[in-house]
């Protein structure tokens, strides 16, 4: 029996006056003689909802929700109620997975701090759609790397050549007025060596939080990062361009630490005091190598080397905006007033540095080096 004759059975016998709830006793019954045909993950998380409920009741659309992906925040509430908890095994002392259910397993203890969420994850991941977004920006930031690499004729301090601001891609002040220059300029490294470190945090954080939480929301916090940290170059930099994807990245790398901590208990990934301080030991290095270039001479002068500005954007979207999104596994957020504060709070920011573009170099007269 599929989930939807057993909702639909769930209704019709047991709630024939269309009232919206069930009582707990009548759904453990049902459980019991139609559990079997579910997954067994599944059935424990039913089971939990109907003993989550001190009421005797249950909402009929919180079990559709709950079968259908579309987890409330009374299901969520229901399941922690109390001291009561899952009564099945843990995900991890489960044998006989193949390879792709292992890959799924471990991505759940990396990225969920609640057994309840991770079973859940375990039981409905399918790969369709494939983590696709972290993966296509990166293949893109690659080529054009090697596009630019060979056109002009080095890998190391690409920024050094004078020739490496004239594309279409990077942010330079003069050239703000063109808008697309605010997101593309993330496919512009200064070198191998900034390409490498951002590409390897980008992958070993971005596609395990893309595989759990969707492209959609990670695209969101991503994309954030990356706006926010060119217009918080546009604002406190202003002379300076942005190449690099630090700011999308930060925002991942911000989201995900501050998750952690912030659920240090429930958090079972292997070593992962270790594995924290080796992501902020390479945070720290990529930071430090920018703001050493940003100071050191320009080759080219008057242009200033590029801004380190754009990794403080994405570290301040990620511990606002990226944290709710982390937290929220599975739950609409458009429901999370949190969400909505920071999301407000990130358009006001926008707004503001769009008429800070318009108006403050004039105002203030800000001398800005000539267009490459």
């Amino acid at each position: 029996m599929s989930w939807q004759k057993l909702a639909d059975l769930l209704q019709e016998k047991y709630d024939p006056e269309n009232s919206g709830f069930i009582s707990t006793e009548r759904f453990r019954d049902l459980l019991a003689t139609h559990g079997s045909e579910l997954d067994p993950h599944k059935l424990e998380v039913l089971l939990a909802l109907a003993d989550g409920n001190a009421d005797g009741k249950i909402c009929y659309q919180d079990f559709v929700n709950l079968m259908s992906n579309k987890r409330s925040n009374s299901f969520r509430r229901a399941i922690l109620q109390g001291s009561r908890q899952l009564k099945g095994c843990s995900l991890r002392d489960e044998v006989g997975l193949g390879l792709s259910q292992r890959l799924v397993r471990h991505v759940a203890y990396e990225t969920l701090p609640r057994e309840v969420d991770r079973k859940w994850y375990f039981d409905s991941y399918t790969y369709c759609p494939p983590p696709w977004l972290i993966l296509a920006i990166t293949i893109a930031e690659v080529a054009v790397f090697m596009y630019y690499g060979f056109q002009l004729d080095r890998l190391v301090l690409q920024v050094s050549s004078p020739s490496f601001l004239r594309s279409p891609l990077p942010y330079h002040p003069q050239l703000r007025a063109q808008a697309w220059r605010y997101l593309s300029y993330i496919f512009m490294h200064t070198g191998i060596e900034h390409l490498s470190l951002n590409m390897a945090m980008q992958l070993l954080v971005g596609v395990p939080l893309e595989m759990v939480h969707g492209a959609l929301r990670i695209g969101l916090v991503y994309v954030c990062g990356v706006l926010a940290g060119s217009l918080a170059v546009s604002v406190t930099d202003m002379t300076a361009p942005v190449v690099g994807s630090s700011g999308g990245v930060y925002a991942l790398v911000s989201a995900h630490l501050a998750n952690v901590v912030m659920n240090w208990s429930g958090m079972k990934c292997q070593f992962k005091l270790f594995r924290m301080a080796m992501a902020l030991v390479c945070m720290s290095v990529e930071f430090g190598r920018a703001v050493w270039l940003r100071f050191y001479p320009p080759a080219f002068p008057p242009c200033p080397n590029p801004s380190f500005v754009a990794h403080l954007g994405g570290v301040v979207v990620g511990l606002t905006l990226g944290v709710v999104v982390l937290q929220n596994y599975e739950q609409r957020l458009q429901e999370q007033s949190l969400f909505w504060i920071f999301f407000c709070v990130y358009t006001l920011f926008v707004l503001c540095a769009v008429f800070w573009n318009i108006f403050a170099y004039s105002l203030l007269d800000v001398r800005l080096p000539p267009p490459p």
